[in-house]
């Protein structure tokens, strides 16, 4: 194991530019000393089309999850590297003046967003507007090189997992993160054995998607509040905020996972399964310290729970835990999971239209299970599933997703009382709130014995527990 104690700024350029693009993510961020577990950024070029998102596999949870989203909290973030202006202009030829504006809208817009959640909004409206806005400043011709390029960047803290199977189920070591289920999974060697709940990226600052990952645990970060409205009253802006201080909303602990994403504590319990960041993984203070301790383990590195403790008493000493092996950390977007013989439908939370007939099949068939191999009751429960779960962060209906119909194999009869059943039971009005884990879970015979784990060992983080709303009490014989 090694260990760096430092109580300084690391002034390499990489840990510079590391700094300043988490300080952007507010919430998520740190002037805290870093050499850095987070990679740097690749160079890269506008291209007609955007990258596809890491870890989006196109047609497999909907088409719509292959670009990531342009917010302008997003673009905000990306201003803070200072590179970012000077490649605007040589790579896409926009003017100082079109720069400057651009910087403008987006800062206003970042100083907009509550860090308390209050006014939390969707992904798709935060997209619609920073489109507008970004064609409004440059023009539409130019707005369209512009997304492909802040995607590109967007993108470059992690690769992209294309060819993926839907639900895999990993078979080495690594550390799975499901936003729509706000789960993270730790596997070792092919083997599931922790689940934590945590926390996710607000719609307007959603979680990456893709392959990162995690090769340094910070102990004690620093954090340094940045001049936004929300941090007026509560810390001064630009003042840096001691490592160990209950303001620090950073926790006791940081990992880097690929600007500008961490894995942090600092969240409270009641913040878990819900939106509770910019960009990053949200745990509580005893969560991120327990996934310290097994992190390490994984990555080759000797650190025992008492250790995790001391660092706790000497709060005043920001420290950096090395591990031997980085620990691949991927980032999903899976809304439709078979897990150990269930359908899980989760609520759309990034509005990206996966919860769909089409991505259905798809994963369905991952399990060598047809949509017409289920029963008619059963394909009515997953028609209504759908509908229901194909909702944004506000419960209405996420952009561009059709309303499913019932199979046209099943008697109107049947799918008259499936969908009031289905209405009854999912309390599809429940879903109009932001908190919570949402999802619907159906038995589906043909699939028992099949699909993604069920959790293990799982960490709620204190958090009450709520029973997803079953369509089916009892499994089919």
């Amino acid at each position: 194991m090694s260990i760096e104690v430092t109580k300084t700024i690391l002034k390499s350029p990489l840990a510079l530019v590391a700094a300043a693009v988490l300080l952007a993510a507010s919430a998520c961020t740190t002037s805290a000393p870093t050499n850095t577990s987070a990679p740097s950024a690749p160079t890269t070029s506008a291209s007609p089309a955007a990258t596809p998102a890491s870890g989006a596999t196109p047609g497999v949870n909907g088409a719509a999850a292959a670009a990531l989203p342009v917010t302008l909290p997003v673009l905000d973030a990306m201003f803070a590297d200072e590179s970012f202006a000077g490649e605007l202009k040589s790579k896409l030829q926009l003017t100082d003046e079109q720069v400057e504006g651009l910087r403008r809208v987006a800062g206003e817009e970042r100083a907009g967003l509550d860090e308390g959640g209050e006014r939390t909004g969707t992904t798709s409206e935060a997209t619609r507007r920073a489109a507008e806005k970004i064609r409004s400043v440059i023009g539409a011709e130019k707005a369209t090189a512009f997304n492909a390029f802040v995607s590109e960047r967007w993108a470059a803290g992690g690769e992209a997992l294309a060819g993926a199977r839907p639900n895999s189920v990993p078979t080495d070591t690594r550390v799975v993160v499901n936003a729509p289920a706000y789960r993270m999974d730790v596997f070792q060697n092919g083997k599931l054995v922790k689940t934590y709940k945590v926390g996710i990226g607000y719609p307007e600052f959603p979680l990456p998607q893709g392959l990162r990952k995690a090769d340094t645990i910070i102990f004690n970060p620093t954090w340094t509040p940045p001049d936004e409205p929300w941090v007026k009253g509560k810390f001064e802006p630009g003042k840096k905020v001691e490592a160990g201080s209950k303001d620090n909303p950073l926790g006791p602990v940081k990992i880097p996972i690929g600007l500008p994403s961490l894995i942090h504590g600092g969240k409270a319990a009641a913040r878990l399964g819900g939106f509770a960041s910019h960009g990053c993984v949200g745990l509580t203070n005893t969560q991120v310290q327990d996934f310290s301790v097994v992190l390490a383990g994984l990555g080759g590195a000797q650190l025992t729970p008492e250790e995790v403790a001391a660092h706790a008493r000497t709060r005043e000493e920001t420290k950096q835990v090395k591990l031997s092996t980085p620990v691949p950390v991927e980032l999903r977007y899976d809304t439709i999971v078979v897990e150990d013989g269930r359908l899980h439908i989760y609520r759309d939370v990034y509005d990206k239209g996966t919860n769909t007939e089409e991505n259905l099949r798809r994963v369905l068939e991952a399990f060598g299970v047809r949509l017409e191999d289920l029963t008619e009751q059963e394909r009515a429960q997953a028609t209504q599933a759908l509908r229901a779960m194909a909702r944004d962060a506000q419960g209405n209906p996420a952009d561009g997703q059709p309303t499913p119909s019932p199979s046209p194999t099943s008697s109107p009869a049947a799918g008259k009382n499936a969908n009031k059943n289905a209405n009854k039971n999912a309390n599809v009005r429940e879903t109009k709130t932001v908190k919570g884990q949402k999802e619907m879970v159906i038995d589906i015979a043909a699939l028992r014995g099949k699909g993604y784990p069920a959790p293990v060992n799982l960490d709620t983080g204190g958090a009450p527990q709520k029973q997803p709303k079953a369509q089916a009490k009892k499994k089919s014989a």
